[in-house]
Formats: structure tokens, C-alpha cells, sequence
């Protein structure tokens, strides 16, 4: 559901930091069959000894004070749902991680994607254009806009524990579904 690279805003890096979302995926975890949603704050919260909000304004403080871009990798599902689609190519995120840490995507226009309002680099070099928005990989473009928008009601359900604790920046960055729970 999310981009294969999205350059992300201090207040949105919190946020994903935040949430530690990722999938159990078959064969990795006991009785999952298919990939399954997850959040482990900080994406170790059984292992944090403080409240997993004065991480990720840590992390916050240190993103602003030395001025760096953040960027969103995702290794994960593209092209339909589990079954349809397959992982994201090795050589394509080999190319994403080049193209940032050589910053081959300082000239590059982006656009915000729909749901999660993360900024999508619309080229990038070694990566098929059609995979950078993760819709455009879907050949039912309806089924990716449920998916991508019961996601996005999971992350705002799960930031729920948060939200009393972040500034307005983190809180903005939540994604906006498009339809209705």
C-alpha cells in the first residue's frame, strides 16, 4: 500500500516512527498464512525502557537540527494483494537506496500520494516509473484504494495511544483515508 521510496517531513518520520509498521508475513510467525498488518512502536516497543514518544522527539530534534532529508523505503508487497502482486524487486530497492545516498532525487518532482500524503518521487533512476506510486502497480485500482484506505484506518486506530503525547506536526501526518471504516 505504501510507495517503494517516499521522502518524508520531520513530523511525518515521527509519525511512522511511531506507529513501526510492518507485516507478519507467512512463514516467518506461527499460524499466519497470509501477510497481516502489525505496529511495534518504534519497531521495538517490547524492548523500549521510556515512552516510545520521547524516541521518536528525539529523533524528531536530531532531523531538524542537522537538516536532512527522510526517506520511507518499503521492501514489501506491490502490483495487488497477497497471491496477485509479488515483493518489490531486490535490484529496484538496491537502485532507491543509491539514488538517495548518492542524492539523485534532489531535482526530482514529487507528489503527495493520496492517502498517505507522503511524497512520491515521480522518477527514479534503476526504478520503473509505474512503481512509484503504488496504485499505478494494481490492475484493480479499486481494490488497492480499500486496502490502501483499511491501512490507513489501522495506523490512525493504533496512534490513538500517541496522539495525547505529539505535537500538531505528527499529528497532521496521519493519512487520510478516502473512504468510509
Amino acid at each position: 500500500m505504501l510507495p517503494p521510496i517516499a521522502r518524508l517531513t520531520p513530523g511525518q518520520a515521527m509519525y511512522y516512527f511511531l506507529s513501526g509498521y510492518t507485516s507478519k508475513l507467512a512463514g516467518t510467525e506461527m499460524g499466519i498464512d497470509a501477510p497481516q498488518a502489525t505496529f511495534s512502536a518504534c519497531f521495538g516497543a517490547a524492548f523500549l525502557p521510556l515512552h516510545p514518544v520521547k524516541y521518536a522527539t528525539l529523533l524528531g530534534e536530531k532531523i531538524r537540527s542537522q537538516g536532512v532529508n527522510v526517506w520511507l523505503i518499503n521492501t514489501g508487497w506491490t502490483g495487488g494483494a497477497y497471491g496477485v502482486g509479488s515483493r518489490i524487486k531486490l535490484p529496484h530497492t538496491r537502485a532507491m537506496i543509491t539514488a538517495v545516498l548518492q542524492e539523485k532525487l534532489s531535482n526530482v518532482p514529487f507528489q503527495p500520494h493520496e492517502v498517505f500524503g507522503i511524497m512520491m518521487p515521480t522518477h527514479c533512476p534503476g526504478v520503473p516509473t509505474d512503481l512509484l506510486d503504488p496504485r499505478n502497480t494494481w490492475t484493480n485500482k479499486m481494490a488497492y484504494d480499500q486496502q490502501a484506505n483499511q491501512l490507513a484506518w489501522a495506523f490512525r486506530n493504533n496512534f490513538r495511544a500517541y496522539a495525547d503525547w505529539v505535537g500538531i506536526d505528527v499529528l497532521l501526518s496521519a493519512p487520510e483515508p478516502v473512504l468510509e471504516d
